[in-house]
């Protein structure tokens, strides 16, 4: 070794010598541990529990075949489009809880109140941009949700394209999806393609777009670690959804519910749910729509869960 390290090593060993000497210190390798003294008001590092993850109303994080839904459908601007519309929120509220009461008593599972809301509008006017939808802006809908959510009544937005895409409006209302008890419904009878226009003929969507769709709530939930998110594909015609049996049904983050639009008598309703489940992809679930109008006569709670399959979801337009 060279002489000037050894004598920089024994130079270092008499500093700390005197340092320990002066101080009472012992050696670094020679100290005793120091203990866990936890920060008042703060808990132990072992004892931090991870943040909890956020749940459905009613519990848990996969939505079926836990529970069950009955909601009111419409818009919040009046009752031309729903009976959600006719009654301000709070009594909205109130109503559909007294509807899934009703249902329970026919039901093994809990029946949760659900609000339908209609967020984007099919419109016979193009608008300025041409597509023959009305979006309802963020902010319109913002304290509804609030009002909904502090009530544990889930929301389901509902989206009327015209000629825009499903995946492009289901983004304008990101905010909310990316809450736990928020899902989305596609309504393909108010989706155009080029050149049609609404009440001329019935529109549609391929399952490529509502794969699109699918897979960016697949990722949203990933993203902000979700429940279990719900995706309403309303159909009374076959020609609605074109592919069908392609749409992804295998994505554990996303649970489509095909739900059955048909009004009229009850054979004519129950020939539109019958034809509407052949071809059906795997691990769909089934939904109905009751119309206080429309249907002759309306079903009641006992008639309608007497269908077969039971409806996960029943909605009153």
């Amino acid at each position: 070794m060279p002489r000037h390290a050894s004598l920089r090593g024994s130079l270092v060993a008499v500093i700390a010598t005197a340092l320990c000497t002066v101080t009472g210190a012992l050696p670094a390798a020679a100290q005793p541990p120091l203990p866990e003294v936890p920060l008042p008001g703060l808990p132990a590092l072992g004892d931090i529990d991870p943040a909890p993850q956020a749940e459905l109303f009613g519990g848990g994080r996969n939505l079926f075949p836990d529970r069950r839904f009955v909601a009111l459908y419409g818009h919040p601007s009046g009752p031309a489009l729903g009976a959600f519309g006719e009654q301000d929120t709070a009594a909205s509220i109130a109503r559909v809880r007294d509807l899934a009461a009703q249902y329970q008593q026919f039901s093994a599972e809990p029946v949760l109140p659900a609000f339908e809301i209609i967020a984007t509008v099919a419109s016979a006017d193009p608008g300025t941009d041409g597509r023959y939808t009305r979006v309802t802006p963020p902010d319109r809908l913002r304290a509804v949700i609030d009002e909904a959510e502090a009530a544990g009544v889930y929301v389901v937005l509902d989206l009327q394209p015209g000629h825009a895409s499903f995946p492009e409006q289901a983004r304008i209302y990101e905010e909310f999806l990316a809450r736990p008890n928020v899902g989305l419904a596609l309504d393909p009878e108010w989706r155009l393609a080029p050149g049609q226009r609404h009440m001329v003929q019935i529109g549609s969507v391929d399952a490529s777009e509502v794969n699109e769709v699918i897979t960016y709530l697949s990722e949203l939930v990933q993203r902000n670690a979700l429940p279990q998110k719900m995706l309403i594909l309303h159909q009374f015609r076959t020609s609605m959804i074109t592919s069908r049996e392609l749409v992804d049904t295998g994505r554990p983050e996303v649970a489509v519910v095909l739900h059955a639009d048909g009004h009229g008598s009850a054979p004519q309703k129950f020939d539109t749910w019958n034809a509407l489940q052949q071809g059906l992809p795997p691990r769909v679930h089934m939904a109905w729509k009751n119309f206080y109008d429309e249907d002759s006569p309306t079903f009641t709670p006992a008639e309608t869960m007497a269908i077969e399959p039971q409806p996960v979801f029943v909605s009153y337009q």
